[in-house]
């Protein structure tokens, strides 16, 4: 941004001066015209920089806001500049920082002369594939509000998934942990005070209450090692899953697991049809479509039976027969491709396949919610329970001790 020192006439007649930032003289006049200032003069202070971008993400609400909002100024007719010169005034300096910095870098870049999805592209952090895409298009056919309101809603509902599916994983994640902390805990200070008290009976100790003191005893004595071990492990997954070959394998366990591996196919069948529907009703190529939703489907399995489809469409097949080709695709979009394909409304009938999807995709996780709740109750009381019973067994079979000691 440019700081430019300016002088003005208010609206009672008085003569002000100050400091407006702007991207150029032509949009601090209008800053400074919108606020009730008639400019008498305007001169720079400092050469405009360009703010380097930085490694955060803009925030996913950020982003829907950010595009509701352009939309809605482009149909009542501000011009594209002047719209992103409206949204950085409004973002939060403080809050919405990555933000105000993308739609600098971003307006600069149409000012001089590039596209706007061509400036888009130049931040993938921020805009994926899938967005400068759509914005391509909107561009090329003139339909660019249309097609920034379209993406909102895209956004949103993708959002919305996104969503639900981490709030239903966030309670048995919070119980997990809190299990392995409660065990580290009674293992570590609880045990080896039992353990002393128990080494003065002078008796044989029932299994599950050796078998814990021992434990006790390896835990604490070789805690460093089991921390080394735990951090290597888990470095190593976090690696391996970051490669191709790991990504792919666990993309296909994904599919394969008993009562999540549906939900993850649902998932991604819902992505793949509201993404396919969004692009084709915008205008996008039927290749480069399916280019964008491979990439975009977050499962490699997907991804690869797209690219198969993409040759197959290449060679002149039909969309459906391409796609019932590969058994990832469920037989009743194909079925729903198929008609659209004959009616011309390909678009329309993905959509209403990831609407069905996604209300499956809620009820499948408020059942699993139900069901995984209890069972997570279960896995606690059995853990901890079973610390505490293995502890007091001795004290429960005192009799049997004592008896043993006077024998001896």
């Amino acid at each position: 941004m440019t700081s430019f020192s300016y002088q003005a006439r208010d609206t009672a007649g008085r003569i002000v001066s100050g400091v407006q930032d702007a991207l150029n003289e032509d949009n601090a006049v209008t800053s400074l015209m919108s606020r009730g200032l008639m400019v008498l003069s305007l001169q720079r202070k400092a050469a405009a920089t360009r703010t380097r971008q930085k490694a955060t993400k803009v925030k996913e609400t950020d982003l829907v806001l950010f595009t509701r909002q352009l939309a809605t100024m482009i149909e009542a007719g501000i011009s594209l500049v002047q719209g992103l010169t409206a949204l950085y005034e409004q973002a939060d300096p403080k809050k919405q920082r990555a933000l105000r910095s993308v739609i600098t870098d971003i307006t600069t870049r149409v000012q001089g002369g590039e596209t706007f999805n061509d400036s888009l592209r130049k931040h993938p952090r921020v805009f994926n594939r899938l967005y400068v895409s759509m914005v391509k298009a909107g561009e090329h056919g003139g339909l660019l509000a249309e097609i920034l309101d379209r993406l909102a809603g895209f956004l949103e509902a993708t959002a919305r998934l996104r969503k639900k599916v981490k709030s239903a994983m966030t309670y048995p994640v919070i119980v997990v942990c809190i299990a392995f902390s409660i065990t580290t805990f009674l293992i570590v200070r609880v045990v080896p005070i039992f353990g002393e008290i128990f080494a003065d009976f002078g008796a044989q100790l029932p299994a599950p209450t050796q078998f814990l003191i021992d434990l006790s005893n390896f835990v604490r004595g070789n805690w460093y090692w089991l921390l080394g071990m735990m951090a290597g492990t888990i470095f190593g997954v976090r690696a391996f899953l970051r490669s191709s070959k790991g990504k792919q394998l666990w993309d296909k366990w994904k599919l394969k697991l008993p009562v999540f591996g549906p939900l993850v196919h649902k998932i991604a069948m819902s992505r793949f049809a509201r993404t396919f529907a969004q692009l084709i009703r915008s205008g996008v190529p039927i290749l480069e479509v399916l280019d964008i939703v491979g990439g975009s489907s977050g499962n490699h399995v997907v991804e690869t039976s797209l690219k198969g489809v993409a040759t197959d469409v290449e060679k002149g097949d039909n969309l459906s027969v391409s796609l019932s080709r590969k058994s990832i695709f469920p037989p009743m979009l194909l079925r729903m491709v198929a008609a659209g394909e004959a009616t011309g409304k390909i678009d329309t009938m993905l959509e209403k396949m990831a609407d069905f999807w996604d209300e499956e995709i809620e009820a499948l996780l408020d059942a699993l919610t139900s069901l995984i709740e209890p069972m997570l109750i279960v896995f606690l009381g059995v853990i901890v329970g079973g610390i505490v019973i293995a502890m007091f067994l001795p004290i429960f079979k005192l009799n049997e001790v004592v008896s043993q000691n006077k024998a001896s």
